[in-house]
Parts: C-alpha cells; structure tokens; sequence
C-alpha cells in the first residue's frame, strides 16, 4: 500500500451543449447518447415480452386477450413512471457538477454529511454503496442475456441452429472483451447512426405489428394496468419481475449525464426512444393477440421473413452496444468507487486521446469477462437470465429514489408533503417490483444478490481496514510540525545534499515513513524538499487556478514546503504536471522537476493479533491490497527517479 489517494476516474470532458452551442453540436451531442446511453434500454424488446409470456417461467402469465393488453399496458406505465419520471424527469436534476450516477449521489451525501453531521446521511452512503455493488451483477448479467437473446434470433430463422446460439454468443463476447483496451474511440463515431437505425427498424416493424390489430393502441391508456393489477393481482404480481426487463439500463440515463448533458439525454429519450420502444411494444402486443403461438420470439416474428437475418445482425450489433455502455459503465464505477475510498488504486488505461473519459480497466475487463462467459454456458439462455436479471436493476432503481429524495429533501428543501408524496408514489412501484423479484429468488434472482453483496463486503472491508491501517500509520510517522523542528536541531548532523526530492504523503499532519527513514537512517536530506499530498474533492474536477496551495511549514529558509494538489473525482492524477505551476517565489527558489527524485512509502500488511475486525475480514483486506496498481505509474511518475521506502503493518 504504497502513499496515495483514492483512485480517481479520469477526467471526462464536459459536455459542450450550452445555451449557446449551434443546433449542428446540439445534434452531435443527442447522436452521441443515442450511441452510449440507450443501448440495454433500447434492446430490452427483444426479450421483455417473450420472458413475461414464457411458459417455462416458474409463474407463467396465461395468453388471453385481457392479459394482453394488461401486460403492454404494464410495460408500457412501468417505463413511464420509473424511467421517464424517475430518471429522466428527477433524479437527473440531481447532479454532481454535472456528472450523474448513483456515485455521484453517494458524493452528494458524503458532502452534506460533513456540513450537517447528520448519521442518516452515513447509512444512507452506504446503501448507496449496495446500489453500486448491484450494478456489478448488472455489468455481468447485460452482455449474456442481451448477446444471447439477439443470437437466439437464429432459431426463429432455422430452428435447427439452435445449438449454434451458446458457442456464437461466446465467441462474440470473447471478441468483444478482447476489444476493450482498444477503446470506443474508433467505433465510437459508428454507435450512434447504428442505435438510430435500430430504433428507427424496431418502430416501423411495431407499426407493421399494429395495423394487423389496432385496439392494441387502447393498452396505453392506465386503466387496462390498473384493471390488470387489481383483477388479477396475483397474476400480475408475479409478471412484474419480468415486465422490469423494459427498464434494464434505466440507470445508464443518469449516469452518463456527464458526458453528454441532461438536455442531450432527454431529447434522445422523449423523440426517438421511448417513442420506438413504446411501438415495439404495442406492435408484439398485437402479433400475440393474432396468434398465441408467437410468444416464442415475438420481437422477431414482427419482422418479415425476407428480413430477419438481416434483422438478427442489427440486433447483434445494438446488444454489442448495449454491453460495451454497461462494460465501461463498471469501469467508472470501479474507479469513482476506489476514489471514494472503497476500492484500492488499480491500473487504469486511458483509450483516447481527445476524451479522457474512455477509459480501460484491465483487471476489472478480465474479471468481467471470465463471469459473463460462465452465466452463458450456466444458464444457455437469455429466458433463463431474465430471473436473474430483474434483481439488480430493480434493487438499483429503489436505492436511487431514496437517496434522490432525501437530498430534495435536506439539500433542497422540498416541502415535506411533497417530497413525502412523490417518494410513496414512487417507492410503491419500486417496493412492487423488488418483492416481485423476490419470488424468483430460487430460479436465478440469487445470483445479482450474492455478487452485489460480495461486492459490498469487500468495499467495506476495504474501508475499514484502510481506516485502521492508516490510523497505525499516523502513529509511526508522528507529526510534520515536530519532525520540520527535529530537522531544524539538528542542522549540523544532517548532511543537505544538492537537488530537489518529492516526497508523496496523504495529509500534512504527519511527516512521510520515506523522509523519516532517510534522514533517520542516511542522515541527509535534499536541498529543496517537496512532501506532496493529494486531496480529492467531492466534484468532478478541480479548476487549475485552484489546483496547487503551497505551505512553508512556518519557516522560510529551511529548503521544505508542502504542497496540496487537488483533484476531482473524475480527473487522472499527474503529480509532476500538477507541480510545474509551482512559483519559485512560494516554494523557497526553482525546483529542478527535470532532475527531481520521487520518494514513495509503501506499507507491506500483515494479519496481526489485535481485535481490529474479523479474521475473515483481515484475510479479504490483505487480499484486495494485491489488486492494487503501482503508485507511481497511478501518479504518473518517472519511473527511472522514483525510489520505493517500505514497511510493515499489522491488521
């Protein structure tokens, strides 16, 4: 555990659709989301109706003309309320200077607990954090089904190439995690015209499914969901935990806001998606209504038979999309969780050149890899997915008008009652869905649990035993201000040898383990000494006129100054960039960067003894510190002048 922060998630460029911007970079802008954010959304019709009519489901919804209508009707007011109110109309509001996503609310709540002081704040974090832990199975979940169920389209053609769909499905997402570390830049440019093309198909086929029976246009209306729910609740409970297929990716919304803007989303989402989605629907509706048997595939079935192949590779390539948004999704994640202080620094790579928000996470690309593979070959279908699919969305969803309205609330706020109405209005249809979700527990909807739950205790693990590791490490460093006077005393036994040394240090109350041992030890120290610390601020970047304070510790002779960097939460860490805005006046003459030796403290950890936490936990703690990235590639420092101090500590 060598002197770092946090990890940081790389700076992503803000959106440029201001007021101001030209309706062509407004355009750009909206093709851009269209291409990234609705890309699960937006292949959801290929499975949600076929699951919800699934006779193999362990509670099949029977085919009858009322349930029908009920089921659109259903799916219809489900993607209404939780994605267009939800998502697109409130929780987007909430932003973190800029940047959305469940992180940045957990950031929101982290800065307000600090103002207010408040423990609800602190546990409502951590539920945040569950929600977080949850999209790790979503990341795992999305490629599988979303892959599997556009190749399943292959039976539709030739039923005999059935046995082909596991080992394509395979090959296309080896393929696709092997592309990772080339980045979206490439194919970027290509996601967008592919997603309005998809949508643009899926609409017109759902046209041709409604002229075939029109009254399927009734189902929009919120009776025919109401009448369903109350007639035949049972049922319709029970259909729910299929019917949330329609808003899987509903939180890929809001937590891209930051690289495309609000205003780009919600045009994409209110004139061409949900518009799309909502004849898709209502077109599948209408081909069941005509003929029961084709609640075996009937997404496809909307498709002339003439056009189907071509139909099957469209819908390879959205579901390619869709899982490469989910993929880097957990990218950002991993990184935004590490910066919070829940995960160690890993090796992140970026994949751009022009937006540093494409980023590339090897150990995190790997692991995910290896699990979406296993879930194709354990489940083989993308039916027998859907159980376990509805999971995690569902529990994200719920966390995420939690948290919403308590920041309305605190933050904002709102008055009482209304914040009191829209979140009982709200969490009702969430709670529904969750406890829907539950009944299929033992058919595949345990497996989101236990890998956001595995997710959860190891960040927290990781919490925990960083707070205590660097509690112990405080104590053996002691305090910068007695050390700078130790030096002071004993300017004749300490040789200042020519040169600038950079000390890497988190905080300026202690002295860094690195300068200690080696003026303890070697009984010198440089001319110009640096002791650096970075902070990490709860907003997505840090303006450069605010980036650097410099401290001379209370004295201006004696060649130490300590300097602060700050970073946001979405920038990459450069110490020695960061450090070129130095003022010589500030920092008791010119440093010499060119030439300067970087010192790092890194901390061996070792299970000791005392009661500090559970053994199991001790094991997971020391366990998750190999995953950590070397700080001084993290740091972005010369390796050739980085010299590496260690220790040992007990947890």
């Amino acid at each position: 555990m060598a002197d770092r922060q946090q990890v940081t998630t790389p700076d992503v460029t803000a959106p440029p659709g201001g007021h101001g911007a030209p309706d062509s970079a407004r355009l750009a802008l909206v093709i851009g989301a269209l291409g990234v954010v609705f890309g699960d959304i937006g292949t959801s019709p290929i499975y949600t109706l076929q699951t919800v009519f699934n006779p193999a489901d362990p509670h099949p919804v029977p085919v009858s003309t009322q349930n029908v209508f009920g089921v659109v009707s259903l799916v219809f007011w489900s993607v209404m309320i939780i994605v267009t109110v939800t998502y697109v109309l409130l929780a987007m509001r909430a932003d973190n200077d800029g940047e959305g996503g469940i992180m940045a609310l957990i950031t929101l709540l982290r800065r307000w607990r600090g103002q207010r002081g408040r423990r609800a704040a602190l546990v409502l974090a951590g539920a945040g954090i569950f929600g977080a832990s949850l999209f790790f199975g979503d990341s795992m979940i999305t490629p599988a089904i979303s892959v599997l169920s556009a190749v399943e389209g292959l039976k539709v053609v030739q039923p005999s190439l059935e046995e082909l769909v596991v080992p394509i499905t395979a090959v296309i997402i080896v393929l696709l995690f092997l592309f990772q570390r080339k980045g979206t830049a490439a194919v970027g440019r290509v996601f967008g015209p592919v997603m309005i093309l998809w949508f643009t198909v899926i609409g017109v086929c759902g046209i041709g499914g409604i002229t075939k029976n029109p009254r399927i246009l009734e189902a929009l209306s919120p009776t025919y969901a109401i009448g369903f729910a109350v007639q035949h609740f049972g049922i319709a409970f029970f259909a729910l935990a299929a019917v949330v297929l329609a808003v899987t990716g509903a939180e890929a919304l809001y937590a891209d806001m930051g690289h495309f803007g609000r205003k780009a989303i919600t045009r994409g989402w209110v004139f061409l998606v949900f518009p799309a989605l909502t004849l898709s629907y209502l077109g599948q509706g209408a081909l069941i209504l005509e003929d029961p048997a084709n609640i075996s595939s009937p997404f496809f079935l909307l498709v002339p038979g003439w056009g189907r192949i071509l139909m099957i590779v469209l819908a390879t390539a959205a579901t390619v999309i869709a899982s490469q948004a989910v993929i880097t999704g957990a990218y950002s994640v991993t990184s935004q969780a590490a910066q919070l202080g829940y995960l160690p620094r890993l090796r992140i790579a970026h994949t751009s050149a022009s937006t540093m928000g494409q980023i590339y996470v090897p150990w995190i690309n790997w692991l995910l890899m290896v699990s979406v593979l296993t879930l194709v070959f354990a489940f083989r279908s993308s039916a027998a997915l859907a159980f376990a699919f509805g999971m995690a969305v569902t529990g994200t969803i719920t966390i995420t008008t939690v948290l919403f309205f308590f920041i309305a609330r605190e933050k904002w706020r709102t008055p009482a009652w209304l914040a009191g109405i829209g979140a009982t209005v709200l969490l009702v249809v969430d709670l529904l869905f969750l406890a829907a979700n539950f009944t299929k527990l033992l058919h595949g909807a345990w497996l989101p649990l236990l890998i956001g739950l595995t997710a959860f205790t190891i960040m927290m693990t990781w919490q925990h035993g960083r707070r205590i590791v660097t509690a112990e490490r405080e104590r053996r460093e002691g305090t910068l201000a007695e050390f700078v006077e130790k030096l002071r005393s004993k300017k004749a036994l300490i040789r200042r040898v020519p040169g600038t040394a950079i000390f890497l240090n988190r905080g300026k109350e202690t002295a860094p383990l690195a300068l200690r041992a080696n003026v303890d030890h070697n009984h010198v120290r440089h001319e110009h000494v640096v002791i650096v610390a970075m902070e990490t601020e709860p907003v997505p970047r840090v303006p450069e006129d605010q980036r650097v304070v410099v401290d001379d510790l209370g004295y201006r002779d004696d060649g130490i100054t300590h300097v602060t960097v700050r970073f946001g939460y979405m920038e990459s860490p450069d110490v020695p960039r960061a450090l070129r805005v130095l003022d010589p006046d500030e920092t008791e003459g010119r440093l010499d960067l060119a030439n300067a030796s970087y010192f790092l403290s890194t901390i061996e950890l070792r299970r000791g003894t005392e009661p500090t936490m559970a053994s199991w936990r001790k094991r997971l703690f020391i366990a998750t510190s190999y995953i950590a990235a070397d700080a001084a590639e993290y740091f972005n420092l010369p390796r050739e002048r980085t010299v590496i101090m260690g220790s040992h500590i007990e947890v």
